[in-house]
């Protein structure tokens, strides 16, 4: 697909977050905005969230927050976090989400390496302590903690750090006038940083990613046109905040549409079908296990889903089955899939009307305005059908990682291609498979194998929920496969039935020579499996 024709030339990156959210509070006073299902249905509308967020931009003010400063947030989905980062936007921040998952090195270390100057958290969430884990940390910039709502009494913070409520923080504002906080955010140019997204970090240290203002509305607006996200719908966020796919595929593409936004913190099946049942969801995206627990669950049926319109997933082993039982066994019109990464949003989608077998099998066409091909180790381009390395182009690449001119200058090359380091193909339509990472690709008796495929061609069995293959060394083969694997429900699993059947379907060399069966695969917060931890634990398994 071309960069961008027609009326998408016209498309340039002149908004900032906060003047487009503020154009849709004007437009959409009484609709809305966030409904908040853990804090008693509290229900807040347009005209209610823009007093909040100016509260907060006023506070951000009061606290010294200049322009160019970072904002960390390590804190569930919740309305909180929401009025926290557009207070943070408004007063010329960018933002710095944590993994709610990270103990305190992990976070310390995102702390100091972006030089945030302010974290907002929260204590109690899942009996975690914030607070407590950073104590003997060193966060040399880091200068006030603020607490939002809902928050446990914290313990001692660490040594000359201010922790304070958030409603002491937003009394600071007080200092601050309407004016000044409305000056400071049309201040605000669409060239400045909005975020800084750490990588994922399946392996090694995560790295910060730079987006500004005018790439990230540009690219969610392009979003909401892709999922058919509309003003009225109503978007049941379980995708973590933490993440690309919460934060700006979630509660900013709803705020840019005029949407009503409900945050989940927890994932919780038989609380999630209340919900879509009682709040007449619309749209729910979600990982492919998301669906599957859906699917699974014995007293689904029981809800009435009819209002669910829209599914979005994105996985590079998707079952076929699952969109087909998607289709025949829940509401949903339309489910799409597509492919995305920190360094780039997201860069390629299925299309309305796509066969089960292409959403499951494939990542879709390139997104508008983006160039994306499959190239050889030098960088040119490849045939269609022929294995290489993905590679994007356009205006939503990164501006590069943070403090680290190095991996920018290898990550992206001259002509302004992010070598993405995902093995990919492309059909005849132009349509993207994504076959496994440039890391994980084996090399089995000289034989290039790789993981996506062999997992793909394995949960094709019946025994088989969830798979993850990875390399493990090999006197004689320099090294070979081996599956751990999810059992489906009611299924057991036999290793040696399993690699029996996968000779009858595989060549010799692609057979996992070993299967392990597991409970559950260990994954990060994008859904993706951290081999990392498998090849750990492999030597011991095999053993």
């Amino acid at each position: 697909m071309p960069p961008a024709t027609g009326e998408q030339n016209a498309r340039t990156l002149t908004e900032t977050i906060p003047a487009a959210v503020m154009a849709s509070i004007a437009a959409h006073q009484d609709v809305e905005a966030v409904v908040e299902p853990n804090r008693r249905n509290r229900r807040v509308s347009y005209r209610e969230l823009g007093a909040l967020v100016s509260t907060s931009t006023r506070a951000m003010l009061a606290a010294g927050v200049q322009p160019g400063d970072r904002v960390a947030i390590w804190a569930p989905n919740s309305l909180g976090w929401i009025v926290a980062a557009l207070g943070a936007h408004c007063a010329g921040a960018a933002i710095v989400p944590i993994n709610t998952r990270f103990k305190g090195e992990e976070a310390a270390y995102v702390l100091s390496a972006s030089k945030a100057v302010m974290l907002v958290t929260t204590v109690g969430f899942l009996g975690t302590d914030t607070v407590a884990m950073l104590r003997e940390q060193p966060l040399p910039h880091l200068n006030r903690i603020v607490l939002l709502e809902g928050s446990d009494s914290a313990t001692e913070g660490p040594e000359d750090i201010d922790v304070e409520s958030w409603n002491r923080f937003v009394d600071g504002g007080e200092r601050v006038s309407a004016a000044e906080a409305t000056e400071r955010q049309h201040s605000v140019r669409p060239t400045d940083a909005s975020d800084v997204l750490f990588t994922s970090g399946t392996t090694g240290r995560p790295k910060g990613v730079i987006m500004t203002h005018g790439q990230t509305v540009r690219q969610f607006r392009e979003w909401c046109e892709f999922a058919g996200l509309t003003a009225g719908d109503r978007y049941l966020i379980v995708n973590p905040f933490f993440h690309m796919f919460g934060y700006k595929a979630g509660w900013l593409a709803s705020l840019l549409q005029g949407a009503t936004i409900l945050p989940v913190p927890v994932f919780d099946v038989p609380a999630v079908l209340s919900l879509v049942e009682r709040e007449r969801i619309t749209v729910l995206p979600g990982a492919p296990t998301v669906y599957r627990s859906i699917l699974d669950h014995p007293e689904r049926t029981r809800f009435d889903l009819h209002t669910l319109r829209v599914a979005v997933t994105g996985a590079a082993d998707i079952p076929v089955a699952l969109i087909e039982e998607m289709r025949a066994e829940l509401p949903f019109r339309s489910i799409l899939t597509g492919y995305g990464l920190t360094e780039a949003g997201t860069c390629t989608g299925s299309r309305p009307g796509d066969d089960a077998e292409t959403i499951a099998t494939t990542a879709g066409q390139a997104m508008s305005g983006l160039e994306v091909v499959v190239a050889d180790a030098k960088g040119q381009q490849v045939e269609r059908g022929t294995k290489g390395e993905l590679l994007v182009r356009g205006y939503s690449v990164m501006q590069g990682y943070l403090d680290d001119p190095a991996a920018t200058a290898a990550a992206i090359d001259e002509r302004g291609f992010l070598h993405t380091g995902d093995l990919a193909t492309m059909d005849e339509r132009g349509y993207v498979r994504i076959v496994g990472r440039l890391k994980d690709m084996l090399i089995v008796g000289g034989f290039n194998v790789y993981p996506a495929e062999v997992e793909n061609a394995l949960l094709a069995h019946d025994a088989i929920a969830q798979v993850a293959v990875i390399g493990v060394p090999d006197e004689r083969m320099g090294e070979v496969a081996m599956a751990y694997v999810v059992a489906a429900p009611q299924q057991s699993v036999d290793a040696a039935a399993i690699i029996g059947w996968a000779r009858d379907h595989l060549a010799n060399y692609k057979v996992p020579r070993y299967v392990v069966a597991v409970a559950e695969l260990p994954i990060n917060a994008s859904g993706k499996v951290i081999k990392d931890e498998l090849r750990a634990r492999a030597a011991a398994d095999i053993a």
